[in-house]
């Protein structure tokens, strides 16, 4: 380093990154310590706090002196060192073994202080750092009698591809999802059979909305079984109330849904590999009149910008992502965003809108509206009926106008859809006042309102 250098620096004045000492102290310890527990640093002992030149006199004593403090460090660390203008800088360099203690207590750097963490803000670090995953950490109140789903297991073996005549507690052990046969918050979440019990935030609520606003909620329905059957039912939710479109070819006719698949279940798998599983909110999927929202806590994995996405993965849930991947879920290489968006391009539609904070990720799609208020409402739509109703819904009313007695299994099987579907679709109906029930469903019949 120059003079000229050192000059600038010192004109700088003290912060993050730049300390002055006019001599060797009890402090040094908690200076180096959180510079490394940082982004590292320079201490420039000889220089006093106005930024004034005063120099020392013994460069060799003072450099041992600090020398020997960072090598008492837990871990140990080493410094650099460079003398200019009877200024000795100590330079330390950002940790490589994070986190860093002295005389067993922990530092960080913020602005021009170096603070000790308290006992949350130690484990918030940890975290921050990625030296404790959420899904690594061990549940010991997980009752595997009474909370493990077989079939969650099994659809794991199958979708993993694992023909193997392992035990299942010893599979999971060379899996890493347990160990000392106790359950890691990654198994919970792949394989209980109600995770709520558990961790009460990792479900996933979905809700439809009327019109554009969330001043009217239409229908609302929150998962909370194992990773997969969530991801699944969230995905039914929203094909069951976006729109299809029928374009008739030679042979069968085609049904197209209004916004491309592949995207929203990029979308959903997204916000479960990266969310972040202590927030005490939840994975949100909301559907507008005018788009689709998927909402996670958890805003960008430190070290991660947002013109990153599509080019680097860092999952804040390692293990679990790990699973995903053999499930062939998610892939490694941090390819979902860009897919959502080629899959929105061939589809002739916006790409998604992607905001993040430091608390929340969200991904949004626009719905078009006026080709599908079109295209989805069949001649036979009854008078009065509301243009956001799509063509499933439309069939469900016209049966009910046909035949008020048809029950729900008659309507499954004409219209070619489970039972959930059909009751789903009914309640928005309701909610619109576009139909009533009459009776109990055994013995009652539908009554038509709001039609000529």
């Amino acid at each position: 380093m120059t003079k000229t250098e050192l000059l600038a620096l010192i004109n700088l004045g003290e912060g993050l990154n730049i300390e002055f000492k006019e001599n060797f102290s009890a402090s040094v310890g908690k200076e180096i310590c959180a510079f490394a527990n940082t982004i590292g640093g320079n201490i420039l002992f000889g220089v006093d706090d106005n930024g004034n030149i005063i120099g020392v006199s013994d460069f060799n004593r003072l450099k041992s002196l600090v020398q020997d403090v960072a090598r008492n460090m837990d871990p140990p660390l080493s410094l650099g060192f460079d003398i200019v203008d009877k200024v000795l800088i100590a330079i330390v360099p950002k940790g490589s073994k994070k986190p860093y203690s002295v005389n067993g207590k922990f530092y960080t750097r913020e602005a021009a202080n170096s603070q000790q963490l308290k006992r949350d803000e130690i484990r918030e670090f940890f975290y921050k750092e990625h030296l404790v995953y959420f899904d690594e950490k061990l549940c010991y109140e997980f009752d595997i009698k009474k909370d493990f789903s077989e079939s969650a297991f099994d659809l794991f073996l199958e979708r993993s591809e694992i023909n193997t005549k392992l035990d299942k507690m010893d599979l999971l052990e060379n899996l890493r999802l347990i160990r000392e046969n106790v359950f890691s918050n990654a198994a919970i979440l792949l394989f209980s059979k109600d995770v709520n019990r558990y961790f009460i935030s990792a479900t996933i609520s979905c809700v439809l909305f009327m019109g554009k606003t969330r001043y009217r909620i239409l229908d609302k329905k929150e998962y909370k079984k194992d990773l997969y059957s969530n991801y699944h039912d969230t995905i039914g939710y929203l094909l069951a109330h976006l729109n299809t479109e029928y374009i008739i070819k030679s042979g069968p006719r085609e049904e197209k849904l209004e916004l491309p698949e592949d995207a929203l279940r990029e979308a959903v798998l997204n916000a479960i590999a990266h969310r972040d599983y202590r927030s005490p909110a939840n994975i949100q999927v909301s559907i507008f009149s005018d788009r689709v929202e998927v909402v996670n806590p958890g805003g960008l994995v430190g070290g991660l910008k947002k013109e990153d996405l599509g080019k680097r993965s860092m999952p804040r849930n390692p293990l679990l992502f790990s699973m995903m991947e053999r499930m062939d879920l998610v892939e490694k290489v941090g390819t979902g965003i860009l897919r959502m968006k080629d899959a929105m391009k061939e589809y002739g539609l916006k790409e998604p809108i992607i905001e993040t904070d430091e608390n929340w990720f969200s991904i949004t799609f626009e719905r078009d509206m006026q080709k599908y208020s079109q295209i989805d409402t069949p001649v036979n739509t009854p008078v009065n009926t509301p243009v956001n109703l799509d063509r499933f819904q439309c069939q469900i009313f016209n049966c009910l106008k046909e035949n008020p007695y048809i029950t729900y299994n008659e309507l499954s099987e004409k219209l070619k859809k489970n039972r959930d579907t059909i009751r789903l679709n009914i309640k928005k109906l309701k909610a619109l006042n576009l139909i009533e029930r009459i009776g109990s469903d055994k013995n009652g019949h539908w009554l038509i309102k709001n039609t000529d």
